[in-house]
């Protein structure tokens, strides 16, 4: 019956909105249903469309919705998300909708649930040619807030950047080169009905055609590739690894960077990984396992160094900074709908914390690699200007590179629906 799953669908996007937990936390739970499918591409379609689709709701309703009534709101946000983007029969998206208030207990929402969405099918051609003269906020479904940033910030990207945030993600892997060479992994692909690309700025990056499991993946869980957008995979060739080198990375989980660091350099003295959190600090060790590497793993407060840190001096240091991830919308639409201004302000003094405290456990002459998957340049390479101007022994080291925007003090990739990759930021910083 599959009202009842748009009747969870709505009750997961009411959840978001009123700011408790996220897409991943609220559909954990549902994953053995055999309706998930369905029930994750309404949740994530609603999420990523919603700004847009809210305008829409106003438009079709005689007066707003109460406070209380946030669930109905988000059933008939589902049922025009199905009407508009969906390939859903249009009978069977409406008659499933208005059964779901039923599920909600509002069966006294089920006239005007059929009357919004039928009215929508009458009106939708000037309905969409009304749209055009919209606000940006509402024709390409962002916060406005985050808009007013990206113009101030991108304005010449920003079209790139919006319609890149609204196109569903690629599955890009990370071929483990110690074990294959790119191109054969992708042959091995090919023979399992995969078809594959190679990436144009990582050496070891694949985009899939298609998003398939990972149980789907021949030689997965055997360790020879991983899942891994290509920004993140640029993160060992900066770093300039030799052998001999103590490495640490302070923000680790879920351990993509550690494992592709271990597998570029297999003769380092020793890797050191730290996090915060147990639950992903597991994460790290099921990765490590699974790739047959060995880290030492430390759950932690990263910027807490006398409560982990042994003294001992780190050549190579990656910082992978809590950010606002809104360079990764295109994978977590509930971003939209979850990050404001407020949070923000709050990841840039746990970044400033971050650096300030990691900067003591490099080495002379060590390296820290500064990393978001943030284009806010606050995050960036605003926090690393005033970094500079704290540490008298801190050196900018340019990132010499054909990839992404250079900027003073580090080089921005945006998301981008040509070359592939999530928005992310890099910084490289030796000390004196």
């Amino acid at each position: 019956m599959t009202h009842r799953t748009r009747a969870t669908a709505a009750l997961i996007l009411a959840e978001i909105l009123a700011g408790r937990g996220s897409l991943s936390s609220a559909l954990d739970p549902h994953h053995e249903r055999s309706d998930y499918q369905l029930l994750q591409e309404m949740c994530f379609g609603c999420c990523r469309w919603f700004h847009q689709l809210d305008f829409l709701l106003h438009q079709l309703l005689g007066k707003p919705l109460k406070k209380k009534d946030q669930d109905l709101r988000s059933l008939l946000v589902l049922g025009l998300y199905q009407l508009k983007f969906m390939r859903i029969p249009d009978h069977a998206a409406v008659n499933e909708t208005v059964n779901a208030t039923g599920e909600l207990n509002k069966r006294w929402a089920r006239d005007l649930s059929n009357a919004v969405l039928r009215n929508y099918q009458r009106r939708e051609v000037d309905l969409l040619q009304g749209m055009k003269l919209a606000g940006l906020s509402q024709r390409e479904s962002h916060p406005e807030w985050l808009v007013s940033r990206l113009i101030d910030s991108w304005p010449a990207q920003l079209e790139e950047i919006l319609a890149a945030n609204n196109r569903r993600p690629p599955l890009t892997l990370r071929v483990n080169l110690s074990r294959h060479s790119r191109q054969q992994f992708i042959d091995k692909l090919a023979r399992a009905g995969l078809q594959a690309r190679p990436g144009q700025l990582s050496p070891s990056a694949i985009y899939l055609d298609k998003a398939v499991p990972v149980s789907d993946i021949p030689g997965f869980f055997e360790g020879e590739a991983s899942v891994q957008d290509e920004a993140s995979q640029l993160v060992p060739e900066l770093f300039q690894l030799t052998s001999g080198l103590r490495f640490l990375d302070a923000c680790a989980a879920p351990g993509g960077k550690t494992c592709h660091i271990l597998e570029s350099e297999d003769s380092l003295t020793s890797c050191v990984a730290v996090d915060r959190s147990p639950t992903r600090l597991t994460k790290i060790e099921d990765n490590l396992n699974r790739l047959q590497l060995e880290a030492s793993l430390i759950c932690a407060d990263g910027a807490d160094v006398d409560a982990w840190w042994d003294g001992e001096g780190f050549d190579r240091v990656l910082l992978d900074a809590p950010c606002s991830a809104s360079g990764v919308i295109r994978r977590h639409p509930d971003i939209k709908l979850l990050l404001t201004p407020a949070q923000v302000e709050k990841l840039i003094l746990e970044q400033r914390r971050l650096l300030r405290s990691l900067w003591a456990c490099l080495k002379p002459g060590g390296l820290l690699l500064y990393t978001t998957c943030s284009v806010l340049p606050q995050e960036n390479q605003t926090q690393i200007h005033q970094f500079l101007g704290e540490h008298a022994d801190a050196k900018y080291e340019g990132i010499t590179a054909d990839w992404g925007v250079e900027c003073e003090f580090g080089r921005q990739l945006l998301p981008s629906a040509d070359i592939g990759t999530d928005g992310f930021f890099f910084s490289l910083l030796r000390k004196l």
